[in-house]
């Protein structure tokens, strides 16, 4: 490949896969300001686009989000571009020929790729894009299997698979640069992982979330709903050292029930700390331990970059913390024999959201971010359900829909300022604001909306939640 060169004054262009478009913008927007850069995107920016042109960036740059995104699936410096191939051949050749003699010069390989989106092209319309290209001043070889440089053509047909127009809306020319992390979704599938639970998170998914955290290299990071660990995988993977909590005994020790098709009981080695092990990132693994979320062990201090979980929502897992109604009397010497289990009682997602944000406010470090799942029943849906805290800002809030009547929205916070005294999390205390105030609020207005439609619709996402 070419030298890489300080370009920060050209135009790159990314091309986004066309799934989870709402997570999109907040991922590459967290990629580019862990490069110390601003999002500057092209005067003609739409965001449901698959093509962004993007500035204020050098190919370093380029090169290092895409070492981690999984919405992107490629990067180009930008050439050229028009509404049509007459406009695209005068904006080619206007572009300075010092800029293109470093990748076109006598001693190089290439080869031009034809991309097209929502439209296929035969093999001989595609050469016959490649062959008017003449105009271009390739004087290298071309070569198929290993050529230095790769340019690709790529032409936009609109998002409406019911409506594609004979020609292109928008057409793009550049050298590419980079490609994605697509295939980690693929590498790191749920299908394939040593330990899962019912409610283990999709490795895309996952992925996204540790990149809205802006998880990097030797960061720490925490999950206190932990289950399978899925989240502390995929960041590892971006080089951050990760532990967590869970409340069930039998998952943080791989103990129990089987999730897969097939298998009564979990086997010797079903753990979070072999999932890692399975990735290669075991030694980013410092463990995990059995913790009721409502009751934090931690000293109240700065210590995590991020918090990034997914908490129960009592649809797959029930919602519930240590605790009784009841006046359990304590034995007179104040311990409890071995075989005491403590009483459980209902966790309401107020108090679970409204602890979550507290704890985020005091244990994160400045500028953290806490990631983190919300539950919505769709109909009653407003902005103003999603609870605040004086000390964390909304950065983001993304949904994945689930049916017609439920999502859950992805919330990303970053910590602005250290708690006072009065500091605690708004709206979640209102019963006319917030949905989550009654025991199995959410999992009745869930299952009620789901009885009067089809089991087949309520299952579009392999997790349809906790």
């Amino acid at each position: 490949m070419a030298t890489t060169y300080s370009r920060s004054c050209f135009k790159y262009l990314l091309h986004l896969a066309h799934d989870n478009l709402d997570f999109r913008l907040p991922e590459i927007e967290a990629l580019i300001a862990l490069r110390g850069k601003p999002f500057q995107p092209s005067v003609n920016f739409k965001e449901k686009s698959p093509f962004w042109s993007l500035k204020g960036l050098s190919e370093e740059d380029v090169r290092g989000i895409m070492a981690r995104s999984v919405c992107a699936k490629s990067a180009f410096e930008l050439w050229g571009h028009g509404k049509t191939h007459s406009e695209l051949r005068t904006s080619l050749l206007s572009y300075p020929s010092e800029n293109m003699s470093p990748f076109m010069h006598k001693d190089s390989t290439y080869r031009i790729n034809v991309y097209t989106f929502n439209k296929t092209l035969d093999f001989a319309d595609r050469i016959k894009r490649i062959d008017a290209m003449e105009y271009l001043p390739f004087e290298g070889t071309v070569s198929l299997k290993s050529p230095q440089h790769i340019f690709c053509l790529l032409e936009d047909y609109g998002t409406d698979p019911n409506n594609i127009p004979e020609h292109p809306d928008y057409i793009y020319f550049g050298r590419w640069i980079a490609d994605g992390q697509r295939e980690l979704i693929r590498s790191h599938s749920v299908k394939n992982r040593h330990f899962i639970g019912n409610t283990t998170m999709d490795a895309g998914l996952s992925f996204i979330m540790a990149n809205h955290a802006k998880v990097k290299e030797n960061d720490l990071v925490f999950d206190p709903f932990v289950g399978t660990g899925s989240l502390l995988v995929a960041c590892s993977q971006f080089g951050a050292y990760v532990c967590g909590t869970d409340i069930d005994y039998n998952t943080i020790h791989g103990k129990g029930r089987s999730s897969r098709k097939n298998q009564k009981w979990r086997g010797p080695d079903e753990n979070i700390r072999a999932n890692l092990r399975q990735y290669g990132t075991e030694k980013m693994y410092l463990d995990v331990m059995v913790c009721d979320a409502s009751k934090p062990v931690w000293r109240k201090t700065a210590l995590f970059d991020a918090i990034i979980t997914d908490p129960p929502y009592g649809i797959r897992e029930s919602t519930r913390r240590t605790g009784s109604h009841k006046d359990i009397t304590k034995p007179p010497d104040g311990n409890y024999v071995e075989s005491h289990v403590p009483v459980s009682q209902a966790y309401h997602l107020s108090d679970i959201f409204t602890d979550l944000l507290n704890f985020s406010a005091h244990h994160l470090i400045m500028g953290g971010r806490l990631v983190y799942w919300l539950p919505i029943y769709r109909p009653e849906y407003c902005e103003e359900m999603v609870p605040l805290h004086p000390c964390l800002r909304l950065i983001s809030n993304c949904e994945q829909t689930l049916s017609s009547h439920t999502s859950r929205r992805l919330i990303t916070m970053e910590k602005i300022k250290e708690p006072e005294e009065l500091d605690s999390v708004a709206h979640l205390a209102d019963p006319c604001v917030s949905p989550y105030q009654g025991h199995n609020s959410f999992r009745e207005k869930y299952f009620s909306g789901q009885n009067k439609r089809s089991g087949k619709e309520d299952n579009k996402s392999d997790v349809t939640g906790k």
